[in-house]
């Protein structure tokens, strides 16, 4: 092979790829918050996983990313490993709606979608026709590569004694296409070049079906190398991954003259019989695979057992990863994140009304330990989501999703904010149990309930994106807030002229007033950010 057909393909291959990534991009961000939206649907049941694998999958065309973006949140605990392998089986059968478009003999549409695409980008400023012109460049740079990439395989016939060791026993070209996808990273690419050789009838089909079969243990080895450093849970999904795809394939190779006729009675041209290879493998392995997700699950588990793990980090949820994947996925970790913020300050919370109102002098010090470390990972967790956030908006997202992570960062500043009102709360616990009187106490614990109300219900409509929720906190809890903090100043002032608290500490209960008031505030602020969201998502 010379340098010059060496480059050909490699440079076939390259377009292919650059425009798979183009069209990614064009399809998350014509689908906007829609994607980010469908990724909280993750966590109901193994069928339903299926159904998101497949569309997630389509729409950011690749089953390695839809099956890292699972190992990530099996690792993070959003979760579990039955409902993982439904995704994974529904981004297997997600990426075979890219062979079958690979398989439609449409290669001299190239430079026109190019073409096409090009002028549409640069003569129409709307969005959305932009990102449908960034996808016609796209398919066109993949038609492009695949158009290359037939040009160049004649070089294959020239070695023929590589293309007698494919043909000589099935587990070669299991291996081969293993090897190949491996080192392209790429399973669409894998079939793409495999259907561009075919095409070119320098391989029989009995010689590119173990390819395929390789190419789906191949794709594996992405989820393995991201679960390395990961979670046992992580590992059980990547193991799980694999499983799937290699007793399939093993399944396969033993009825393999059955399965070869069936392909053949599906079309008579080869390229789409490789598609439609690709297609029967993954989908009858699910139907295969799917009565027995709970069966496998726990064989999983037996292989790979789970263990005490180590103290989480303060931020659970911002992996770098999802970045690069799917911004959409990125987004919604941040959102699990700001949850995962709210649990810890319903914790200073609870730990705030221990102190306050279960006074215990020798658990004081403890208390106030915990509640710093848990002061702390809020401010932890607010810097790393915004510079997660960041990095989220530096790699360019729909109008929609950016709408959203400005809601998200917004809120977690929120939180912060309350955090650190709690602080001045729990500073301030020696004035309730030593200066006030059991009038004012009764009075402050009324207003803090209605205040822990408050918090909780924003961050539920920002969990379930609920108006109900949101405009409870809004026209009703932070108005009710409002009015106590006027009533109970009042009345605290009428003590201290009547000389029913301690005239010099008695003073704070207005500040622990105010302070609760001002949380009021910040819960009433990320109520608004729900409505925001739910405003963009009626417009989109």
């Amino acid at each position: 092979m010379n340098i010059t057909t060496f480059f050909t393909i490699a440079g076939g291959v390259a377009l292919f790829l650059y425009g798979i990534k183009l069209l990614s991009a064009s399809l998350q961000n014509l689908a906007g918050d829609k994607l980010r939206q469908l990724l909280g649907e993750l966590t109901k049941t193994p069928l339903r996983g299926i159904i998101v694998g497949i569309i997630v999958t389509v729409l950011i065309q690749s089953s390695a990313g839809t099956t890292v973006m699972t190992v990530s949140f099996v690792n993070n605990g959003l979760l579990s490993l039955q409902q993982a392998l439904g995704l994974i089986m529904g981004a297997n059968i997600g990426t075979t709606v890219t062979a079958q478009l690979l398989a439609f003999n449409i290669d001299t549409l190239a430079l026109p979608l190019i073409f096409v695409g090009v002028f549409s980008s640069m003569l129409i400023s709307k969005k959305q026709m932009a990102y449908l012109a960034s996808g016609m460049i796209g398919l066109g740079l993949v038609f492009m590569g695949m158009q290359t990439m037939k040009t160049a395989s004649h070089i294959i016939s020239q070695h023929k004694d590589l293309l007698l060791f494919l043909s000589k026993n099935p587990l070669t070209g299991v291996l081969a296409g293993i090897i190949l996808t491996a080192l392209i990273q790429s399973s669409a690419a894998t079939i793409g070049l495999t259907i561009a050789v075919a095409s070119q009838g320098l391989i029989t089909l009995d010689m590119a079906i173990p390819i395929i079969l390789g190419d789906n243990i191949g794709t594996t080895l992405t989820a393995i190398v991201v679960s390395l450093n990961a979670s046992r849970p992580a590992k059980q999904a990547a193991l799980g991954h694999v499983l799937f795809n290699l007793i399939g394939t093993v399944i396969f190779l033993t009825l393999l003259p059955v399965y070869r006729t069936i392909i053949l009675a599906t079309s008579p041209d080869i390229g789409r019989q490789i598609a439609n290879a690709h297609t029967i493998f993954n989908v009858i392995n699910t139907i295969i695979f799917f009565p027995f997700v709970s069966l496998l699950a726990k064989f999983i588990s037996k292989l790979v057992p789970l263990r005490p793990e180590d103290k989480p980090e303060d931020v659970m949820y911002l992996d770098p990863k999802l970045i690069s994947i799917s911004s959409a996925s990125a987004v919604e970790a941040v959102k699990d994140e700001l949850l995962h913020m709210g649990d810890i300050i319903h914790r200073m919370f609870d730990l705030i009304r221990e102190t306050f109102f279960h006074f215990d002098e020798a658990k004081l010090e403890d208390r106030r330990k915990r509640f710093d470390s848990l002061e702390d990972s809020v401010n932890k967790i607010t810097r790393a989501i915004s510079s997660y956030a960041s990095e989220i908006w530096q790699r360019g997202v729909s109008d929609e999703v950016s709408t959203v992570l400005g809601c998200y960062v917004n809120a977690s500043l929120d939180l912060e904010r309350i955090g650190d009102r709690a602080e001045n709360l729990i500073e301030r616990s020696d004035v309730m149990n030593h200066y006030l009187s059991d009038e004012a106490v009764e009075e402050f614990r009324d207003m803090y309930e209605t205040t822990c109300l408050a918090i909780d219900t924003s961050m539920k409509s920002l969990k379930n994106e609920n108006s109900a929720q949101a405009w409870q906190v809004i026209s009703e809890i932070e108005k009710k807030i409002d009015s106590q903090e006027k009533k109970y100043r009042k009345r605290h002032i009428d003590r201290l002229n009547r000389g029913e608290c301690d005239p010099e500490k008695g003073v704070n209960f207005i500040t622990l007033l105010s302070n609760l008031e001002r949380i009021g505030d910040h819960s009433n602020n990320i109520a608004g950010y729900t409505l925001d969201i739910l405003a963009m998502n009626k417009k989109a």
